[in-house]
């Protein structure tokens, strides 16, 4: 049975991505190389052109009427010409040609999808060729390529030539890829030269390569030269008796090239893979004396020949074989781990002074801005810490949350096998297992200890700030202070005590059985309050004193405390009786509702119970008189009132934002010292 193919049906099977526009273009260059080669074993004389043919320019005058400013953009390509001086299309490469997924130079990893690809990205492909047949005699073939009709208008006849060699002209480049692709004629050049890089580090080099546009041209030999730092330095490793050919490669440093591992097949780039951070201290360029250069590695081999996908975009290569059925296969995990390994080597000392510069950046950061993690650095993998000395803080920040979160998830794991061996076994290595365990620990929780303090140094930087007037002489609302001490419109059931920063009144607050923040009085189920009014912060505090259990003849006292928050320099007003009588008027609401539980038992004698009002608003003149109608005494450092009302058997302190800024600043000025923040 004769099985018949259909080009535009592999067309139509044949991948090439919207980013790899420029993949036909090279591969009719390397078709080119390796023409070449087969023209010239020795090597020496091998030549290639490639021209780039653009849209012809506007005229002077349609130019000018663009109305822009800057250089003229440049036209889109229309098409490239390849010319080489290797062996032509002689018989045996034109069967091939015409032969799908031919056979035909198989041992070079050839597997006849170049010219699939030019049809992908071009309209039309014109061929012109000067051969030398068996016989000795030159003849000249050329012929056209389009996806609709195949190979077409050939023509054979004796040449007038004596010089092999193929002219191949990529005409119709199809918009999808045109636009993407890159426009200027120094970027194809050193894109080509990257693609086809192995073939000038291999032995017996490459031949000269000039790339053309209009008036202007680049040799890639000259490229190649400005390109790399330093000459090539290959070696050989095996992985699951497969061997792995490398080019170590140190390429001068310019924008936009990362450390990479170039996998290759049929001596073309496949697979263009980043590197950075995957090698301790390799992060992006490193410094060869006072040079800076970037790490590259070409790496090829018979397995990855045979494994190459046949539009050559990929391999077909599982990554990883561990657990599945294809268990004890090579995967690319082990080749990359193999290859990298080999590469910190290479790279040695170079690697020292970034490892340096990266751990400076560390201890850096967390001595200045993330205190809470030093406790527990010595802890952490020491090669993850080997961060980019560029790296920004968010990054870095969120590096040692990870890290954190990793030991954390490890010490939940070692401590139930710890414990579980400690009553079994009393040995000098499980007490030494213990004893280690146990320091962890203790680091872990220093370091939820400085997070805690470091937030609360967070916390009063956002006060400072918005207690502050803006550019424009405003301040914020009340409702942003609000939100910053306690979540509006939420009780203590609503949200979690973490979240809570009523430290910055007082450090007691933080010991409450129920907690409103901006509720109705009628809607809290410590009241039987009808009224609508709300009150600041309403907190009820419940005092488990262990003598009183013991005696278990009373229930605990229970003190009410009611929080009012004005806007900053807010304008003075008298209405209502201001800020303290708004106070003392919660208080006396909430104990005429029979003060309960947050279970709802009530407390005997609501109405005895001890109130707290303090009023956090800054001193204008009108709040100033209230205190003073209400009998307040000025605090020492003027920035406050406090006293009691015997009437309301409440305790009432107006705060200001200054005073409430210093006395939590104050408070807390040890912790922040010892962790070394600013105060």
């Amino acid at each position: 049975m004769t099985l018949s193919t259909s080009l535009s049906g592999r067309l139509r099977n044949t991948s090439l991505p919207k980013s790899h526009g420029l993949l036909p273009l090279f591969e009719a260059v390397v078709n080119s190389i390796q023409s070449i080669d087969a023209a010239y074993p020795e090597g020496d004389s091998g030549k290639i052109a490639v021209e780039i043919t653009r849209l012809p320019q506007l005229s002077l005058f349609e130019s000018g009427s663009r109305g822009e400013r800057g250089p003229a953009p440049q036209e889109p390509i229309l098409s490239f010409k390849v010319t080489d001086n290797g062996a032509g299309f002689h018989n045996e490469n034109m069967l091939s040609f015409e032969t799908l997924d031919s056979e035909y130079k198989a041992e070079y990893g050839c597997r006849g999808v170049g010219r699939l690809l030019w049809l992908k990205a071009f309209q039309k492909v014109e061929v012109s060729s000067v051969f030398l047949d068996k016989t000795g005699h030159f003849f000249e073939r050329s012929f056209s390529f389009t996806a609709d009709k195949g190979v077409t208008d050939e023509s054979v006849a004796a040449a007038d030539s004596r010089e092999t060699g193929a002219t191949v002209t990529l005409s119709g480049f199809r918009a999808v890829y045109r636009d993407t692709s890159p426009k200027n004629l120094s970027t194809i050049a050193r894109n080509l030269l990257e693609h086809c890089l192995w073939y000038f580090v291999r032995p017996g080099g490459c031949p000269d390569i000039i790339v053309i546009d209009g008036d202007e041209q680049i040799n890639l030999t000259n490229l190649f030269a400005e390109h790399m730092l330093s000459s090539a330095q290959t070696e050989t490793l095996t992985v699951k008796e497969q061997k792995f050919d490398l080019v170590h490669l140190k390429v001068r440093s310019r924008a936009g090239i990362e450390p990479q591992i170039n996998w290759c097949a049929a001596n073309r780039v496949v697979l263009e893979e980043k590197i950075a951070d995957k090698i301790p201290g390799l992060h992006g360029r490193l410094n060869d004396g006072d040079t800076p250069f970037v790490y590259c590695c070409y790496a090829t081999s018979n397995f990855l020949d045979e494994n190459v996908r046949s539009e050559r975009t990929g391999f077909d290569i599982p990554e990883d074989t561990e657990g599945t059925i294809l268990a004890g296969e090579l995967g690319m995990s082990e080749i990359r781990a193999a290859i990298l390994r080999t590469a910190e080597e290479y790279l040695g000392d170079l690697l020292n002074e970034s490892k340096q510069a990266g751990r400076a950046r560390v201890e850096n950061f967390v001595n200045h801005k993330a205190p809470r993690y030093r406790p527990i650095l010595r802890h952490l993998d020491q090669d993850k810490l080997c961060v980019s000395p560029e790296i920004s803080e968010r990054e870095l920040e969120l590096l040692l949350h990870r890290q954190l979160w990793d030991l954390e998830t490890e010490l939940l794991a070692e401590g139930q096998e710890v414990l579980r061996a400690e009553l079994l076994d009393d040995s000098v290595e499980q007490q030494e297992r213990l004893r280690e365990y146990l320091e962890k620990v203790d680091d872990v929780k220093k370091s939820d200890l400085a997070a805690y303090v470091s937030k609360r140094r967070v916390v009063l930087d956002m006060l400072a700030k918005a207690i502050a007037a803006d550019q424009d002489g405003r301040y914020v609302r009340e409702d942003v202070i609000h939100n910053l001490i306690m979540p509006m419109r939420k009780t203590s059931d609503d949200v979690p005590l973490d979240v809570c920063n009523l430290w910055i009144i007082d450090e007691r607050l933080a010991f409450h059985n129920y907690l409103a923040s901006d509720k109705p009085l009628a809607t809290s189920p410590i009241t039987e309050s009808p009224a609508r009014q709300e009150p600041d912060l309403l907190a009820l505090q419940v005092c488990d004193s262990p003598m009183l259990v013991a005696e278990g003849t009373k229930l605990p006292l229970a003190s009410i405390i009611v929080v009012e928050i004005k806007r900053p320099m807010r304008a003075d007003s008298k209405q209502d009786g201001g800020p303290i009588s708004q106070a003392l008027g919660y208080l006396d609401k909430v104990r005429q509702g029979k003060v309960r539980t947050t279970q709802g038992r009530p407390i005997p004698a609501s109405d005895q119970i001890p109130g707290f009002c303090y009023v956090i608003s800054d001193l204008t003149p009108s709040v100033v008189e209230h205190c003073r109608m209400m009998g307040l005494r000025m605090t020492q450092d003027k920035l406050g009132f406090f006293g009691y009302n015997e009437n309301y058997k409440a305790y009432i302190e107006v705060i200001s934002f200054d005073r409430l800024l210093n006395a939590a600043s104050e408070r807390n000025r040890a912790f922040f010292d010892k962790l070394g923040l600013p105060v």
